[in-house]
């Protein structure tokens, strides 16, 4: 009986997936409430309305 030896495995397992999903959810978290802070709400408003004069 002959075995194919594996090189490298290719994909991620149901656990690694886990993790991934996990971090990305966290990391979107994060993103949210930087970007709803007021601080930087009025930084990017200032931003678009300094585009939008000229």
């Amino acid at each position: 009986m002959r075995r194919v030896r594996l090189v490298g495995e290719a994909g991620m397992s149901t656990a690694e997936y886990a993790v991934g999903t996990i971090a990305a959810v966290a990391f979107a978290g994060v993103l949210l409430k930087v970007v709803t802070s007021p601080a930087v709400q009025s930084a990017l408003t200032a931003i678009l309305a300094k585009a939008l004069k000229g």
